[in-house]
């Protein structure tokens, strides 16, 4: 059920103990959503604690009070009047949904989050979540801290795409602004978060080299195998190297996580990418979303490609791959 802005505060203002969560496989606004919240709860008396079913990525531990961030381990439970989900929709929480029965609340900005089941407040206008937080502290009378600040300064620039991206609006300039006045260094959240170890740039080579143009160069794809995704800690950033090819409006990422459980990351220029994922289970923005197959690398492939195909009406054009090296534009 959708509700306002007004009565998320409302909701918020009621409940006493709040466990704060989002979805597995977290971003920076994930992250970046989650820790400004439970300040800005904790400010307010609340006991808020924040529960994440996933490693994140190192970059992000630099962050105002991460080290407060835990896992949920097997049949744990926490006691909360409130579980509050943000930039997700509640099945992407793993076993952080075990861990309490109390009513949900769902803060989001992917329009594929319907809402079914329980209360969500989502405006598909924001870039990111962090976006949404900033507007619901004002709501609440929020102190915004520096500490508060840094971390919805994160959410919005990574979402964007550190303002590239088209969910980039004079509103979020202007939030990006008012937190910068708050107390955001920028060059900080930008350096720290562009920072790349050796296995990391490595990881990068090793990514390009198993690259495939489709349709005549229209669609780009990676695909790190279940060896190859051992070697590096994270593949943020790697999708943005084949994104930026000229002719290039869909690009992916197929990393295998287990044994015939393939992760989907998408970007696109035009094509709304939140659909071909929604097709396959998935979801997100019109520019940026995913999905998990679960089956081979090689079938992940042929299912994701037919459903881009479809997406960009290029069913009679040959699909066959071709590696990045040999493409002839």
């Amino acid at each position: 059920m959708m509700i306002t802005l007004k009565e998320t505060a409302e909701k918020l203002k009621a409940a006493n103990k709040i466990l704060i969560t989002s979805h597995i496989q977290p971003d920076g606004d994930a992250i970046g959503s989650t820790l400004a919240t439970m300040q800005i709860l904790r400010n307010m008396g609340k006991t808020a604690q924040i529960f994440i079913d996933d490693t994140v990525r190192k970059n992000l531990h630099v962050l105002p009070h991460f080290e407060e961030i835990r896992r949920p381990s097997e049949d744990e439970r926490f006691d909360a009047d409130l579980l509050l989900i943000l930039d997700t929709s509640p099945d992407r929480i793993g076993k952080v949904s075990k861990l309490t029965d109390a009513p949900i609340l769902n803060i989001d900005h992917h329009v594929t989050n319907s809402g079914e089941g329980v209360e969500l407040y989502r405006e598909h206008e924001a870039a990111a979540t962090c976006e949404i937080i900033f507007k619901l502290a004002k709501e609440l009378d929020a102190e915004i801290t520096a500490d508060i600040a840094t971390c919805l300064y994160t959410g919005i620039a990574t979402d964007t795409g550190f303002f590239q991206f088209s969910n980039t609006r004079a509103e979020t300039l202007k939030t990006a602004g008012e937190l910068i006045s708050c107390g955001v260094k920028p060059n900080f959240i930008s350096e720290e978060l562009e920072k790349r170890s050796v296995d990391e740039v490595r990881g990068m080579i090793i990514a390009l080299n198993s690259t495939k143009v489709f349709f005549g160069g229209k669609v780009a794809g990676m695909f790190l195998n279940l060896a190859t995704m051992k070697k590096f800690d994270s593949t943020e950033g790697f999708i943005d190297l084949i994104r930026v090819i000229d002719g290039v409006d869909v690009a992916f990422i197929i990393s295998e996580r287990e044994e015939n459980i393939c992760r989907v990351s998408m970007r696109s220029k035009g094509v709304d990418v939140s659909k071909i994922a929604n097709s396959l289970g998935g979801g997100g923005h019109i520019r940026a979303a995913g999905c998990t197959l679960k089956t081979s690398l090689d079938d992940a492939q042929k299912i994701l490609i037919a459903a881009i195909a479809k997406a960009i009406n290029a069913e009679n054009l040959p699909c066959e791959g071709v590696a990045l090296a040999d493409f002839e534009q």
